[in-house]
């Protein structure tokens, strides 16, 4: 374990990983979903029924850095937890190319909540720091479901947005 500026002990990536049961997610990190709502009605998308909010725990680790470009249908509000800042970057359909760092660091203007739309492509990096992680939380309306999930394609999205074709290579897997 490392130490905070204030002597308080930092566990380790491993141990969060344990401690939540946490596994690992295709678009990078780890992760678990820790609610649905069952006891509410489905609602109908049209990708088909899905509950009506989902939440998990998301983390980042110096090996597992980045969370790679993926687009979802649904939209997702992002809560930071503990640990290293975590930068998002965010597409807008028209292009449009946002970066917001998540972090406990308010004065310096990094955010707490981070709300991301359905239908805006989002890849997210751990920043350096002590801790070697970054956690948040998100939750998701109407819940998530994988089918509503797209990996971004460095090919397609490279085309689409040319703008940003070196910010894909970085944060895209091959």
């Amino acid at each position: 374990m490392t130490t905070n500026t204030i002597d308080k002990p930092i566990p380790s990536a491993e141990s969060v990983i344990a401690a939540l049961s946490l596994e690992p997610h295709m678009e990078g990190g780890f992760y678990r979903r820790t609610f649905q709502t069952d006891h509410h009605a489905m609602v109908e998308t049209a990708g088909g029924r899905r509950y009506l909010m989902t939440s998990i725990y998301y983390l980042l680790t110096k090996d597992s850095p980045i969370g790679h470009f993926h687009l979802n249908q649904s939209d997702i509000v992002h809560y930071y937890h503990v640990g290293d800042a975590i930068q998002y970057s965010l597409i807008f359909p028209d292009g449009t190319l946002k970066t917001v760092v998540m972090g406990s660091d308010i004065i310096a203007g990094q955010c707490l909540q981070l709300h991301v739309p359905g239908g805006v492509w989002k890849a997210s990096q751990l920043t350096s720091g002590l801790a070697g992680y970054g956690l948040i939380s998100e939750a998701v309306s109407p819940g998530y479901d994988f089918a509503d999930m797209e990996m971004g394609s460095q090919q397609k999205l490279s085309e689409q947005f040319p703008e940003h074709t070196e910010l894909f290579e970085k944060l895209m897997r091959e």
